[in-house]
C-alpha cells in the first residue's frame, strides 16, 4: 500500500508552481521553444479563439500544450506510485484534483488549515506537460514519492514510460451537453481577457462535434481509459463528474482506497470523508480569495486565465439553458453511435426515442 508524504517532504511534494508563489518568487513560465520547428509544421486551427490547436497524431491540441506533451513522451520517467489525474477538459478537472490532493494530504494538513485554503487546485496538482514544457524536468525528477500529476492528454498520446509503469491513474468523464457549454463559457471568458470577439456557441458546438478542440473528440479520449479501466481496473480508476456528485461519500472512499491510502475506520467515524467533500465543494473553493482574485501560471501567452474562470456553476443538466433540443439530439446521436458495444454511459439521453418512455434512459 503506498504511504502518504511525511509531514518533512510535504514542502517538496507540493508541485513548483504552488511553491514559488509560497515563496514570492516570479512566476513566468521560461517556454521551451525545443520543438518549435516540429509543431510549425503541423495541421493548425485557430477558429476557437482566442486557442490555436495543432493536429498531433490525429488529436488537435491546443499549440502551448504540444511541446510539453512531446517532452514527457521523450524524457519522463514514471515511477509505480505516481499518481496521474487525468481528464478531458471541462470534465470536472479542478474538483478531481481537490479532492485527490486533499485525501493524499489529510494526515499531514488539519483539514481547517489545508493549503487548499490558499492555494488553487491547479497549483497543487500542476499539468505534467506544462511542467516539462516549462524545463521543470530536474524538479520533478527531485519531487519526493509518491508524485501527483495531472494531464488532459489522450491515451494514445501518454508516454511508454507512465503506461509500462504501473503507475495509478484516475480518470474523469461527463456529459458531453455539459462539456460542450462549459468549454463554450471559458473560451469566451479567455476571448474577453485577449480582447478578442467570443465565438457564437453555434460555431462551439461544431467544432466540438468534429473534434477541432482541445484534445480531440470527447467520445474518443474516454473511450481509451475506460477501456483500459477494464484491463486493469487496479491501476486505472474510471470516474463519472455526475455519480461524484449523486455518491459524493462512497466514491471518495473508492478514491482513497484506490489511491492506497484509505480512510480508516475511525476517520469515517469521526466525519473525515464528509469534512474533505465539504473542503473540496464548488461552494467552498469557489468564494475562497485566491480563487476569486488569483491568476493561473499559464503557458497561455495571450490570455493567462484567472482562478475564476475555473468556477462556474459545477451543476449537472446546465445544458438545458443553452443547447436546442436540436443540438441536444445530435450530441446524443453522436454518443450512442461512439460508444455502442463498449458498454460506456455518458450523461442521459434526449434522443426522440427515448422520449417515448416513462422516463429517460441511459445510454448503451
Amino acid at each position: 500500500m503506498a504511504t502518504l508524504p511525511s509531514l518533512s517532504s510535504l514542502d517538496d511534494s507540493i508541485q513548483p508552481d504552488s511553491k514559488r508563489k509560497q515563496e514570492g518568487e516570479e512566476q513566468t513560465p521560461k517556454q521551451s521553444g525545443e520543438f518549435d520547428d516540429l509543431i510549425s509544421t503541423l495541421p493548425l486551427d485557430e477558429g476557437l479563439v482566442p486557442i490555436r490547436l495543432r493536429q498531433y497524431q490525429g488529436v488537435w491540441i491546443p499549440e502551448y500544450f504540444l511541446g510539453g506533451i512531446i517532452a514527457v513522451r521523450q524524457r519522463f520517467t514514471a515511477r509505480p506510485d505516481d499518481l496521474l489525474l487525468v481528464s478531458y477538459p471541462k470534465s470536472g478537472t479542478t474538483w478531481l484534483k481537490a479532492l485527490a490532493f486533499a485525501i493524499m494530504t489529510r494526515i499531514q494538513h488539519p483539514l481547517a488549515h489545508h493549503p487548499l485554503l490558499s492555494l488553487n487546485p491547479h497549483q497543487c496538482v500542476e499539468y505534467l506537460d506544462s511542467l516539462f514544457f516549462d524545463g521543470q524536468q530536474s524538479m520533478v525528477e527531485a519531487l519526493p514519492s509518491p508524485r501527483i500529476f495531472s494531464s488532459h492528454t489522450t491515451y494514445s498520446l501518454l508516454s511508454d514510460s507512465i503506461k509500462g509503469s504501473g503507475c495509478r491513474i484516475i480518470y474523469i468523464c461527463r456529459d458531453p451537453k455539459d462539456v460542450i457549454v462549459s468549454r463554450w463559457h471559458f473560451n469566451a471568458k479567455m476571448s474577453s481577457k485577449a480582447a478578442k470577439e467570443p465565438i457564437p456557441l453555434t460555431k462551439t458546438f461544431e467544432m466540438f462535434c468534429e473534434g477541432v478542440c482541445p484534445f480531440g473528440l470527447i467520445w474518443d479520449h474516454a473511450l481509451g481509459y475506460w477501456k483500459e479501466s477494464l484491463r486493469r481496473p487496479d491501476k486505472v480508476l474510471f470516474l463519472k463528474y455526475e455519480e461524484l456528485m449523486e455518491e459524493p461519500v462512497a466514491k471518495v472512499k473508492r478514491m482513497a482506497e484506490f489511491m492506497g491510502c484509505p480512510f480508516s475506520p475511525d476517520e469515517e467515524k469521526e466525519g473525515m470523508v464528509e469534512e474533505v467533500i465539504r473542503l473540496c465543494s464548488f461552494e467552498k473553493l469557489s468564494n475562497l480569495e485566491i480563487n476569486t482574485t488569483g491568476v493561473m501560471n499559464s503557458i497561455v501567452p495571450t490570455a493567462p486565465p484567472t482562478f475564476a474562470f475555473f468556477f462556474r456553476k459545477g451543476k449537472v443538466g446546465d445544458w438545458k439553458s443553452h443547447l436546442s433540443p436540436e443540438m441536444a439530439q445530435r450530441l446524443d446521436e453522436i454518443t450512442q453511435e461512439k460508444l455502442e458495444g463498449s458498454g460506456l454511459t455518458l450523461g442521459r439521453t434526449c434522443l426522440k426515442a427515448a422520449a417515448k418512455e416513462e422516463n429517460p434512459v441511459h445510454q448503451v
